[in-house]
């Protein structure tokens, strides 16, 4: 039996390779490792390599594995190998997919890759499901929907429900089976679609979540990005309205168009998008959902997240990534505590996981030079990969930082300059950005006024009463210009007078 991941913090650092924890995926497309260091419940990815070497081409056609194919994989394999041991990486875990599983010479590929020195696990096409489901819950507690991870060799869809998974079904529709079938037609694309999951008796409650996962949805998912002109890059938690994620899938389907070099795609990813984007199109067509939401975390973090002991498991891991994040910046628990009992009063959002988050963030910049604090919002809200946080919630965060740093950059020279409009401003609703911009603004006085130190916060409190916003303390020395500025400006976005 596994022993469950150790949670507690040790001396050796987030990025110790002697904590660390590697994963390898044998999958029909690429073998990847990924070396994860840091808090368990929101994992530091320490390093991630991968080959593409196809390994489940040739299944569909002729029943096994290319030779080439298996020789690309034991290489890339050999390397790993020699790194982990090398670098000391004490936990080691290989799973294998689609490819190996429906070969018919998969089996004999699997003691190559033991005679190298692995234990391989073969999953079965629900194991597969269910894991990769597993890791979207870790990204997304409250997840309830339908999670589609798109592999090479294969299609998984699982329901997922309370913190649990069900239904698990593994469907030949990979990135490397679904050139061939569309080249039968578009009508026979979708007819064999709908008889595949007609077959697997799978049908989803129409308006549920659709969660994407596998490389070849990420890549879907930046292309959409880039035609919607997105405020930032990464594509985990990206989310859209169904209407609007099939007009962009059948956009995106046309066959014969060239796509463009997309930032953060690998030009072997490229080719894929069309087809991903047609099988995304049926999808919604078939399932119905109401929206759907893109995921990074997929099979190899629900390997990672399943081992977690259950204590591990409910801590929140957007929480969990920003503390381990600031904690190099002296910010810690008892200070992210103080802050936010100074202001919940003044800013209920700040009692909030989300909220707290942004605190802790909000603090931390004042350790930052501050000819790059203007740069935070984007840098940190919009640009960082938090997991367990959605399209509002980077908006928060950048709305929030926004609030902590100062104004943002100006369009324009001289007299007629404006401040140029926040990037963010499309996330989330205008009253949720108001009051996280308030969180920000009540941040930078508090960390103006106390220079960082729970004590000295401790000497003072926020309040609103009556229309008026008051600052109070036991200390009134304390209270000097910089932080009388800071509360005009706090009382004036509240719409309060300074008592």
């Amino acid at each position: 039996m596994k022993q469950p991941v150790q949670t507690s913090p040790t001396s050796s650092g987030v990025y110790a390779w002697e904590q660390s924890r590697a994963i390898i995926d044998i999958g029909s497309n690429t073998v990847r490792l990924v070396v994860y260091g840091g808090p368990p419940r929101a994992p530091v990815t320490l390093l991630n390599e991968k080959v593409t070497a196809k390994l489940g081409k040739h299944v569909a056609e002729t029943g096994k594995l290319s030779q080439k194919a298996v020789a690309g994989v034991l290489a890339a394999l050999a390397r790993y190998k020699a790194l982990i041991d090398l670098a000391g990486v004490p936990r080691v875990d290989v799973v294998a997919t689609a490819a190996a599983r429906d070969a018919s010479n998969g089996a004999a590929f699997l003691e190559r890759v033991r005679a190298i020195g692995f234990e391989p696990r073969l999953l079965s096409g629900v194991e597969e499901a269910e894991t990769s489901a597993t890791g979207v819950l870790g990204a997304f507690p409250e997840a309830e929907g339908i999670v589609g991870d798109l592999g090479g060799g294969s299609l998984e869809l699982v329901d997922v429900a309370q913190g649990g998974s069900s239904h698990g079904v593994s469907l030949p529709l990979g990135s490397l089976r679904l050139p061939p079938l569309r080249a039968k037609g578009d009508r026979v694309f979708v007819r064999e679609i709908g008889k595949l999951l007609a077959k697997a008796d799978w049908v989803a409650e129409p308006g549920a979540t659709l969660y994407l996962v596998g490389g070849p949805m990420r890549a879907l998912a930046r292309a959409m990005m880039v035609r919607l002109d997105w405020p930032f890059e990464d594509t985990h938690g990206f989310a859209l309205d169904t209407g609007e994620a099939l007009a962009l899938a059948r956009q995106l389907a046309r066959r014969g168009q060239a796509l463009k070099p997309i930032e953060g795609v690998a030009t072997s990813r490229l080719s894929s998008i069309p087809d991903a984007a047609a099988l995304l199109g049926v999808l919604l067509q078939r399932l119905q959902p109401g929206r759907v939401v893109f995921s990074s975390w997929g099979l190899r973090e629900g390997v990672l997240f399943g081992s977690l002991d259950e204590a591990a498991q409910k801590q929140n891991p957007l929480l969990a990534g920003v503390m381990a994040f600031v904690a190099p910046m002296a910010v810690d628990v008892a200070l992210v505590d103080a802050a936010v009992a100074w202001m919940a009063g003044v800013v209920p959002m700040a009692r909030t996981p989300l909220g707290r988050a942004a605190v802790a963030l909000c603090m931390a910049a004042g350790r930052v030079e501050p000819n790059v604090r203007r740069d935070l919002p984007g840098d940190w809200g919009l640009s960082k990969r938090w997991v367990g946080v959605d399209n509002a919630g980077r908006g928060v965060l950048a709305a929030a930082l926004r609030g902590s740093v100062g104004k943002g950059p100006k369009v324009g020279v001289g007299p007629k300059a404006e401040f140029a409009p926040e990037p963010w401003a499309r996330l989330a609703s205008p009253a949720m950005l108001a009051e996280a911009r308030g969180l920000g603004l009540a941040a930078r006085l508090c960390r103006r006024l106390s220079a960082g130190s729970t004590a000295v916060i401790a000497a003072t409190q926020l309040e609103a009463e009556g229309g008026a916003l008051r600052l109070s303390s036991r200390v009134p020395q304390l209270v000097g210009d910089g932080s009388s500025r800071d509360l005009k400006e706090l009382a004036q976005h509240l719409g309060l007078v300074v008592a």
